[in-house]
């Protein structure tokens, strides 16, 4: 069942990311990496921990950079970039500006939500109140930063600006939302906005590359749409309608094998798997399916042969679910563990549940088969585990931590 993974563009012009972890879902942005060796079963205490930090509270997931991490907390009003050395968990520097939370809903917090990217020596961040800040990795120094909230007026979330950054042509685009700017590309060096397009509103979902019959397309999930964007110049070239509650369209989507793009989102938003192909240099969008038995949050999705594997639920329990990428037929719920991220390496899945248990599982036809697990932390966990080789980095609403897998 262990298929290889569809071809995902997601850093086109990118150095090799091998055995590093540099922005959102990874090196394929499809939470997927070619990890190392790692144990089929664990000791009764758990896999070795390496170190464990107090952090900040937020949802940021954790990059890797060769000996160094970097992630995003929240210190009160301040939201603060940190970088960690991978050895021990120790702060080398930090970056923190103002961001009192103001009007956001803070039910389930006050972010910060997104994950930064690195590219060459900057790193790229988004905070919840929309602020897109460049800094030099090397020592957290501001280079240059954009409000895309209160200097470009885009589309106001709520609960928070979410949408990771991603890089294409020596720019960083990301989602802002509104007439015109629905994504918008700045040079990585100088911050000069390079384009802007489409009319779309944003939701929380970061984008990902995707490369169509050869064609390299920019999707995004915005509110009641998916799109596909020429990352070159920001022109649409589709949309297909995906309507949720509210507009939460929160979780990534996800290209498969055969050209399969899936979209998913809890409050009634469901599922669906759209074909894509160039026909005379247009995109042709085909609905091969819909249903609303699989309802992924915000929880990762990872291609396992032809199943989507995800989480599904909004309120109330959240089962890992199999569904069948080519008819959308539900293979298989299972409930060992609570709502989850994944990560796959290999023919093994790597999870974090948000009570804090980790796993490590094999996905069979009829269920997950569970190989390990263990209680890492005891406070809502609803961060994707990061792998490195044989190394994972995880982090809750209190904490951080990294644990040896080998």
């Amino acid at each position: 069942m262990a298929a290889a993974p569809a071809r995902q563009a997601s850093r086109v012009d990118a150095d090799d990311q091998d055995g590093r972890w540099l922005q959102w879902g990874g090196p394929r942005r499809d939470f997927t990496v070619e990890a190392g060796e790692l144990a089929d079963s664990w000791p009764r205490g758990g896999p070795r921990e390496l170190w464990r930090r107090d952090l900040g509270p937020g949802y940021s997931s954790i990059l890797a950079d060769g000996d160094r991490l970097y992630t995003m907390y929240r210190d009160r009003d301040r939201e603060v970039v940190v970088a960690l050395a991978a050895a021990d968990g120790e702060t080398i520097w930090e970056h923190a500006y103002d961001a009192p939370p103001g009007r956001l809903d803070r039910q389930y917090g006050g972010g910060p939500h997104a994950t930064p990217l690195v590219v060459g020596d900057r790193i790229f961040t988004t905070g919840a109140l929309g602020d897109l800040r460049a800094l030099d990795k090397r020592n957290g120094r501001l280079l240059w930063s954009h409000g895309l909230w209160e200097g470009m007026r885009g589309t106001f979330r709520p609960r928070g600006y979410s949408a990771s950054p991603i890089a294409y042509g020596g720019n960083v685009i990301v989602p802002v939302g509104g007439r015109g700017q629905a994504l918008v590309a700045f040079d990585q060096a100088s911050g000069a906005v390079r384009w802007r397009g489409g009319d779309l509103d944003n939701a929380q979902a970061s984008p990902i590359l995707i490369e169509v019959d050869g064609e390299t397309q920019l999707v995004a999930f915005m509110v009641d749409y998916v799109a596909g964007f020429d990352p070159a110049n920001g022109q649409l070239l589709w949309r297909h309608q995906h309507r949720t509650d509210y507009g939460l369209n929160i979780s990534t989507p996800v290209w498969g094998p055969g050209n399969l793009l899936f979209v998913s989102s809890a409050y009634n938003g469901g599922s669906r798997a759209l074909r894509l192909r160039l026909d005379d240099s247009v995109t042709r969008v085909e609905e091969l399916w819909a249903t609303n038995q699989m309802r992924v949050h915000f929880g990762t999705a990872v291609v396992v042969g032809d199943l989507m594997i995800a989480a599904s639920g909004d309120f109330g329990p959240s089962f890992v679910t199999a569904v069948d990428l080519r008819d959308g037929t539900i293979r298989w719920r299972d409930r060992s563990f609570a709502k989850a991220s994944f990560v796959r390496a290999g023919g093994k899945l790597v999870l974090l549940d948000e009570d804090g248990d980790l796993g490590l599982v094999r996905v069979t036809p009829t269920g997950l088969e569970v190989l390990a697990r263990a209680i890492v932390f005891d406070s809502l966990s609803w961060t994707p585990p990061t792998l490195v080789e044989t190394t994972v980095y995880l982090r809750n609403h209190e904490q951080a931590a990294a644990f040896d897998l080998r």
